[in-house]
């Protein structure tokens, strides 16, 4: 990583990407072939990895790494805190004659013990049991991780489980979930007459977008460093109205830490392919090439991980909450999802005749069912503290699940639906009306920015999730909800074959759109209609993430990930348990950083302003000239002071209170309906202040300072 600024010296990205990477390339290289061969069926078949495999792996894995200057290895994993967790052990052992030896043995590659009980787990781990495992996900390539102080670890991405084998992470349930679409859907391909595919891969595509604003600006603002967004703050004069911002020009400062970023993310292997300004100013999108939902996920958390650091080494700070600025646009993590087979088949891949295209049809109405049954479930995958502040602001979906399917496929599953012909409208062109412009295909869809749940091309892209989550908890819920669609479809299919009945495909597309074809919405999902519409046909809106979480805590959420062994009952209730209490601590932390900012910054200052009028009045009454104005502002200043005061009293009262309930769901309803509540009126007050109070004695900087000043 480079500290000075871009000197314009060329990439080679073919030599940098993936170079601390120990992926396929780099094993085939250095493992002997048997062990490859062994190797890779463990990968692609899900075979079990033997001790004798895993020790030449380890081997030459440790002298990779130690040639790229490791010293340390770690299982790396992802508890349930949304981030990612490390502890690392040096390759050194002892001999007998007190030297040391580099070694790293096949026990040591596939499983780790680190401590689990000061890890969340929702019950299911208590302080004195505190073993857990973490075991080797071969299906994720290790990777090597530097600090700015060169510092090399080589980094074995790993499943956290308890000593009684519960899932104690994303990863576990994500691999599971995995597992239980392949085998539905190489049931319904198995159905449809294919007999070579023998695995079908989810694939996911994870856009982050992030703010970036000057360190020196973040270091004087408690509320952005303990809660990661900004508690009060006065609008801008300017802020994304002009529409300026958008794919505009990226300032130096800014493509110089894209560019570092680039470097840092392609050594891990991490396909950084697109970068541009967002909507609001100082906010920016990063977007990888597609992979396998598992190596997407891990890749996911080092993309902000790095966005972070990289930023720090630039006088920046990356800021990830869902919604960092009020009244400007939030940030989210665009989920772009597809199946893929073993023999190279987008699954969601309508072709140029997608009316005829069986397969194509099939799995469509498998995700609309999928959808429509368990809306209140994908809801549920995207509910934290910052998402609630996001959703439905005109700047992300709503509340409100649907299905964008574009004009063409909803005329085309209509029409199947009502047991008419469906046309096909072949491939249009694009004639913009210049002749020196080239004529280029059109799309079969236009792209709907406020549906939550959109058909874009050949994938679904699941706007909801809040960019500072794990994208594992979704894709666990849509890789579940498949399953179960596929599972009915494929038992239905293959009654048809073995009684002869032809034509069932027809049948189950046109069974999927009357009963779940009320998921389907092409229009506006912001608008007043969209609402009352929804309601009559019986879509839920769940408007807060508390509520939110109670769907995948219920009878009918254990039945569907026990069914197919994604989740126990123990594991759904430990989530439950463990995201409302984050819930809680994530809107007790604001609050009480709201307290200590306006009573050790906002009003002294807010004081001193009004000692400062004062005495200008009595200066201005000691030469006999009118204080009106002074006095005026004096009064209006004062009548703020005394209401934020008041309300920063019921603000402590509310949170008191509020950690008195017992009930961790009523204590968690308790920071929803009251705590915050009580803090968006204090807010109030103290943000009108900062439009009267002198800049100089105002103590923290502004919106426009943050986020125009880079």
């Amino acid at each position: 990583m480079r500290d000075e600024k871009y000197t314009g010296e060329a990439i080679d990205v073919t030599e940098i990407f993936g170079c601390n990477v120990f992926n396929d390339k780099t094993m085939k290289e250095r493992l002997p072939k048997e062990t490859f061969k062994a190797l890779k069926k463990t990968v692609q078949l899900g075979l079990p990895l033997s001790i004798d495999v895993a020790n030449v792996v380890a081997n030459v894995m440790k002298d990779w790494a130690i040639e790229k200057g490791a010293t340390h290895y770690t299982h790396w994993f992802q508890p349930l805190t949304g981030r990612t967790a490390e502890k690392h052990d040096s390759f050194i052992s002892t001999t007998d004659d007190g030297g040391v030896i580099m070694e790293f043995s096949g026990k040591q590659l596939i499983q780790g013990e680190p401590d689990a009980s000061s890890l969340p787990s929702g019950g299911l781990r208590s302080t004195f049991e505190a073993r857990g495992y973490t075991a080797w996900d071969c299906t994720s390539p290790a990777f090597l991780k530097e600090d700015a102080s060169g510092n090399v670890t080589l980094c074995i991405p790993t499943a956290f489980c308890s000593y009684t084998s519960e899932a104690l992470d994303k990863k576990t349930p994500l691999l599971r979930s995995m597992e239980a679409v392949s085998h539905q859907a190489v049931r319904v391909l198995r159905a449809l007459g294919n007999k070579s595919v023998t695995r079908v891969t989810s694939t996911l595509g994870a856009e982050q977008e992030y703010f970036l604003i000057d360190k020196k600006y973040y270091d004087q603002r408690l509320d952005l460093i303990v809660s990661g967004r900004t508690l009060f703050g006065a609008a801008s004069p300017k802020g994304q109205e002009l529409e300026d911002q958008y794919f505009g020009a990226i300032k130096d400062r800014i493509s110089t830490f894209m560019r570092d970023l680039d470097i840092e993310l392609w050594k891990m292997g991490i396909s950084s392919k697109t970068k541009h300004n967002e909507v609001a100013p100082s906010q920016y999108e990063m977007a990888p090439i597609f992979s396998t939902t598992n190596i997407a996920a891990d890749h996911n958390q080092l993309v902000m991980e790095t966005m972070q650091k990289v930023a720090l080494r630039h006088d920046l700070v990356c800021l990830l909450h869902e919604k960092p600025f009020d009244g400007l646009n939030g940030s989210g993590k665009h989920n772009n999802w597809s199946l893929s087979t073993n023999d190279g088949q987008n699954l969601l891949e309508p072709g140029k005749t997608p009316n005829e295209n069986e397969q194509f049809l099939i799995f469509v109405s498998a995700l609309i069912m999928a959808v429509d049954r368990h809306a209140d479930k994908l809801r549920a995958s995207c509910g934290n503290p910052g998402n609630d502040l996001r959703l439905g602001a005109n700047e992300a979906p709503p509340t409100i699940i649907s299905i964008f399917m574009g004009d063409e496929l909803t005329e085309i599953l209509e029409s199947i639906a009502q047991g008419k012909k469906s046309k096909n409208h072949g491939q249009r062109v694009m004639d913009i009306g210049v002749d020196t412009l080239p004529a280029f295909p059109k799309d079969n869809t236009d792209r709907n920015r406020t549906s939550p749940f959109a058909f874009t091309g050949n994938k679904f892209e699941f706007r909801m999730v809040g960019s500072s989550a794990s994208v594992s908890g979704p894709n666990i819920v849509i890789n579940t909800i498949v399953a179960e669609a596929l599972d009915e479809i494929a038992t239905r299919l293959e009654k048809a074959k073995k009684s002869g009945t032809s034509k069932e495909s027809a049948a189950i597309v046109r069974d999927t759109m009357r009963k779940h074809g009320r998921i389907i919405f092409n229009g506006n999902n912001y608008s007043k209609e969209w609402v009352t519409e929804a309601q009559k046909r019986g879509l839920p809106s769940i408007r807060s993430g508390v509520e939110a979480l109670g769907y995948m805590a219920n009878p009918v959420a254990e039945k569907l990930f026990g069914k197919y062994e994604v989740l126990s009952k123990k594991e759904i209730r430990s989530r439950y348990e463990i995201y409302l209490e984050s819930y809680v601590k994530h809107v007790g932390i604001e609050a009480r950083a709201m307290v200590q900012m306006v009573k050790r910054q906002y009003l002294p200052s807010v004081i001193q302003f009004t000692g400062r009028l004062a005495g200008a009045i009595h200066q201005l009454k000691a030469v006999s000239v009118s204080a009106k104005v002074q006095k005026e502002l004096l009064e209006k200043v004062n009548d703020l002071l005394e209401s934020a005061n008041d309300k920063l009293e019921k603000l402590e009262s509310a949170i008191a209170r509020a950690h008195r309930v017992e009930n961790l769901l009523k204590r968690a309803e308790a920071f929803r309906d009251r705590v915050t509540v009580t803090m968006n009126d204090l807010r109030e007050d103290i943000d009108t202040l900062e439009g009267i109070v002198p800049s100089e004695l105002w103590p923290v900087p502004s919106y426009a300072d943050m986020l125009f000043k880079l």
